[in-house]
């Protein structure tokens, strides 16, 4: 994954995506002065050359550092064009009224009278320079957004053509270890997985690629005092919703789209038999993954025996229809 600056983590921020470091080779972000096109033809030409997955998302981290990197630049460039109009307007108001008689100080509606022609003349040819600017500025922007959307579009695509190959080719292997909590519930447990698996499951669990390569194993928080949270903030994830509660994280994985923002767990729903679902998650923690079920405002991570067998005859169900390995043990 590429290094993250302090720009580049100050233009992600504005624009709602939040970097995760995660133990990998870095490599630098695109220069300052790199076009949109260079930016685009490296990162296209990575994906289109290599056929395995964590590059491509590596190129795709890479396009959303520029393209953050390109909307603050676009941002300032407006700001700095709102404040020479603005500075302009009240140089010529000030000489207006400097001009004026000392018992006749204009207002600022009267500040130019008809002797001063030419500070009005002034003043119209620089707010025309500005308004072309303004346009010129407004029409650059839209064309770099379309490129990058093109772009982001084709690396998405890509990504989960990949995914859906890979998972047909080659299933993902879990482990499942039941361990019985009294007479009438249990706790499951899932052996952790490795490599593009993640991606994999995810995949086959809810249809859908993850915004990040590494995002199951992905302990980091901004907050030191709270758990991570289980969202990302980007995909239509505002920085203030990457905690929600468990029926507003079920209302979100069920948002329509080809990315979740997810992080640090798997989304699973099984089936209810009298109609409807339940949701489960596979909590990554250390080497297994918990399986809980959403309950309320939160999870609960010890399961009813009819809620742990109906979650391992999901799998089973995956299993037998081959789409998935599947080793159960009971202790």
């Amino acid at each position: 994954m590429p290094a993250v600056g302090a720009k580049e983590e100050k233009a992600l921020a504005r624009t709602g995506t939040v970097p995760t470091a995660r133990p990998e080779t870095p490599r630098e972000p695109p220069p300052p002065g790199a076009s949109a096109e260079s930016v685009i033809r490296g990162a296209l030409a990575r994906v289109r050359g290599l056929e395995t997955l964590e590059p491509a998302y590596d190129a795709w981290l890479e396009l959303r550092l520029a393209h953050g990197a390109a909307r603050l630049r676009f941002q300032e460039e407006h700001e700095r064009l709102e404040q020479q109009g603005s500075f302009l307007v009240g140089a010529v108001r000030a000489a207006s009224q400097e001009r004026a008689s000392v018992g006749s100080a204009p207002t600022a509606e009267s500040a130019l009278t008809p002797a001063d022609a030419p500070m009005r003349d002034f003043l119209r040819q620089a707010e025309e320079k500005l308004m072309r600017a303004r346009e010129a500025l407004a029409k650059d922007e839209a064309e770099r957004e379309s490129r990058y959307r093109t772009a982001f579009e084709e690396l998405r695509a890509t990504i989960r053509d990949r995914v859906r190959r890979y998972l047909a080719a080659s299933p993902p292997r879990l482990r499942l270890l039941l361990r019985k909590v009294g007479a009438t519930r249990a706790v499951l447990h899932v052996e952790r997985v490795s490599g593009d698996a993640p991606l994999l499951l995810l995949y086959l669990f809810a249809e859908r690629i993850p915004s990040r390569y590494g995002f199951l194993f992905d302990d980091s928080t901004e907050d030191v005092s709270l758990p991570p949270a289980p969202l990302y903030a980007e995909e239509g994830v505002a920085p203030g919703e990457v905690r929600p509660e468990a029926l507003a994280l079920v209302e979100r994985v069920r948002v329509p789209g080809e990315v979740l923002p997810v992080k640090g767990f798997l989304p699973v729903f099984v089936p209810r038999p009298e109609g409807g679902e339940d949701f489960f998650r596979l909590l990554q923690r250390g080497p297994v993954m918990e399986v809980e079920v959403a309950e309320g405002p939160g999870f609960r991570g010890i399961l009813t025996r009819e809620e742990s067998e109906r979650f391992a005859g999901h799998l089973l169900r995956l299993k037998l229809e081959g789409r998935l390995e599947l080793e159960v043990e009971a202790g």
